[in-house]
């Protein structure tokens, strides 16, 4: 598998990353299946959350073989200091690590709590000590809001971002025509979300795939059209996949026959992504 820069790191990460939802109520055994099959491919970029149901539980034993030859990055969505310390704590128990690649404040929104995050006694406090002590090599966050992202970069030297880089929201939403080129002028390495992402679940409808909250792409093609778009978007160092097997093979798959997109084919893209139901738009900012 294809391997990018993180940033000036020295390190080289899989241009696809292991969505840490894929072992998400897994038996160990299947677990262990998953993750072996993700380092089979080459994949060397794992990413999960406490807020990813047991994922830690089933990722730690899956990964142990593996640890020392993986980047793994963990988040938290508490926001003050005691919260963050008490849940990277955890994390390192259920994990079975001593330290993280990357640890991140996880899907930052609205202002009030990107405040919180920044003031003293905020979470950004517990991750520059984990980095000052060694038990953290990279800091980043993800956010769910451009103004969000674009504050909490003004604010700190972070080392990358996680963040939404998916077609449909791009040419019909215009969200984060404002984060990437921010990210990218502060040498920040940017790490996609959502790449196999289609459209919003209408309220009341139920989830076409349980480990996904919107509709994902519904073929391969599909989804070598997606993934097409965010390795091709400058600045993107990997793209981190789906919590579906399924959607995780393709974009596996579609990586071995991943080419740039040529213009022709970004202006049908521009056309054809019309007026889905959106997942993100950077005219209805949750700011």
């Amino acid at each position: 598998m294809q391997k990018r820069p993180y940033g000036k790191s020295g390190i080289d990460l899989s241009v696809i990353g292991f969505g840490g939802i894929l072992v998400t109520d897994e038996s160990k055994a299947d677990a262990s299946r998953i993750v072996s099959k993700a380092i089979e491919t080459g994949i060397n970029y794992f990413d999960v959350a406490p807020s990813y149901g047991n994922a830690q539980e089933m990722l730690g034993p899956a990964l142990a073989p593996y640890r020392k030859d993986v980047f793994l990055a963990c988040k938290t969505n508490v926001r003050d200091a005691e919260g963050a310390r008490k849940d990277m704590e955890n994390s390192f128990r259920l994990l079975k690590t001593d330290w993280f690649d990357l640890y991140q404040l996880h899907g930052a929104a609205g202002r009030e709590e990107t405040e919180k995050i920044l003031a003293p006694g905020g979470a950004l406090e517990t991750l520059d000590k984990a980095k000052q002590r060694g038990d953290v090599r990279f800091l980043g966050f993800s956010a769910h809001s451009e103004e969000a992202a674009l504050t909490l970069m003004e604010a700190y030297d972070f080392d990358s971002i996680l963040f939404p880089v998916n077609w449909i929201t791009w040419f019909s939403g215009d969200f984060g025509r404002k984060v990437l080129p921010a990210a990218r002028k502060k040498g920040l390495s940017i790490l996609a979300l959502k790449s196999l992402a289609k459209m919003a679940i209408p309220q009341g409808q139920p989830r076409p795939e349980e480990k996904a909250w919107y509709h994902p792409v519904e073929s391969y093609e599909e989804a070598l059209r997606g993934l097409r778009f965010t390795l091709g978007t400058e600045g993107v160092t990997a793209a981190v996949s789906p919590g579906v097997e399924q959607l995780f093979d393709w974009m596996v798959k579609a990586e071995k026959e991943w080419t740039p997109l040529s213009e022709q084919e970004l202006k049908q893209m521009k056309a054809d992504a019309g007026d889905k139901s959106l997942i993100f738009d950077a005219n209805h900012s949750q700011w």
